[in-house]
């Protein structure tokens, strides 16, 4: 049985090291990363039983990606596998990073075209059976975005998990150098309304479904809880599935320097984590996933909404400390921040 089940694209990770630019270095720093990968990466790393779903090429770079998804924790086992032309007319995709500081931000490229997941048909993969003994399901707007077959099959899915009674989240996670607005809009307009636990921030709900805070900036950096809280009972009343809706707040003060709260609706009551304040950035990416993976392994457990937005905004606040996509902290650890425990050596 498998308490979540994620579907989507993973890719390898090329980091500049030491804050360089890419043109500069004589090496790059590998490990593997995706959305729907670090949810069930973080699932597992906090005991819970997580599984995730793929189409990969069956290269050094495929293996490589189900490798570090085996060796912590997560079910490979169900990846759907393409042979290797040899050439790459269907591929595994990678993406490079930057890591920013001060008043530069870190920068991401991506080198994912042609990759086997935006290949994939509906009818690929057997979702009833998947889904006969699963709790959860979990998946993001990047996947939808990778092509319209793909887009198919993660309505597929949802729709899937829905039938057999397992909850489903999804997180929006806008990507401009993906798609537009508009295709994004028109897209999550039919994966809504099948979604339990709806998950984004300002940016994603104003691309993703067209829903705008009203004094959110420019570049989405400081926003109003307040101003945030009309847009969730917006969303909630267009669309009556979605039973909860959680955001991360972050005020971006430098490429390393941020604030950081998390939020949860409920449909009736909103709830708030602590503030991490001048929280000091190791690698940021991921941390939108960490919020969702300590949602999921929250509310499985069967924690209150407080609870489970002081947990995930915890644990979402460590996954920034990490280099690499996926949240090395524990659930000991969380709970003492949480408490703004002491960051003292622990002996």
């Amino acid at each position: 049985m498998y308490d979540l089940v994620t579907f989507g694209e993973a890719m390898v990770r090329l980091t500049s090291p030491e804050f360089m630019r890419l043109e500069q270095s004589s090496s790059l720093s590998l490990s593997a990363g995706g959305a729907e990968l670090n949810v069930a990466v973080n699932a597992a790393q906090l005991g819970l039983r997580s599984a995730w779903l793929s189409r990969l090429v069956d290269n050094w770079s495929g293996r490589f990606i189900r490798n570090k998804g085996q060796e912590l924790g997560v079910d490979m086992s169900n990846i759907v596998w393409v042979p290797f032309d040899g050439v790459g007319f269907e591929r595994n995709g990678f993406y490079h990073l930057e890591l920013g500081a001060g008043p530069r931000p870190s920068s991401v490229t991506y080198d994912r075209g042609h990759t086997a997941i935006s290949k994939i048909q509906p009818g690929e993969i057997d979702w009833a059976a998947i889904f006969e003994n699963a709790r959860w399901f979990h998946l993001s707007g990047i996947t939808p975005a990778l092509s319209e077959s793909t887009a198919a099959v993660a309505k597929e899915a949802l729709q899937a998990a829905r039938a057999a009674d397992v909850k489903t989240s999804y997180d929006l996670n806008f990507r401009s150098k993906l798609w537009s607005a508009e295709q994004a809009q028109a897209v999550n307009r039919e994966m809504v309304p099948h979604v339990c636990v709806l998950i984004g921030n300002e940016e994603d709900f104003e691309k993703s479904l067209g829903f705008k805070a009203e004094g959110a900036t420019e570049g989405y950096s400081k926003l109003d809880p307040d101003s945030y809280k009309e847009v969730a009972r917006r969303v909630a009343a267009q669309y009556p599935s979605v039973e909860m809706i959680g955001t991360t707040l972050r005020d971006a003060k430098t490429g390393w320097l941020n604030d950081w709260r998390t939020l949860l609706f409920d449909g009736n009551e909103f709830y708030l984590s602590r503030i991490y304040e001048n929280l000091e950035l190791v690698d940021r990416v991921g941390g939108g996933d960490s919020f969702a993976s300590g949602l999921i392994y929250s509310l499985l457990n069967g924690k209150s909404p407080q609870e489970a937005v002081d947990f995930a905004g915890g644990y979402s606040a460590l996954a920034h400390t990490f280099p690499g996509d996926f949240n090395w902290a524990t659930a000991e650890e969380t709970e003492k921040a949480m408490q703004a425990g002491s960051v003292r050596i622990s002996r």
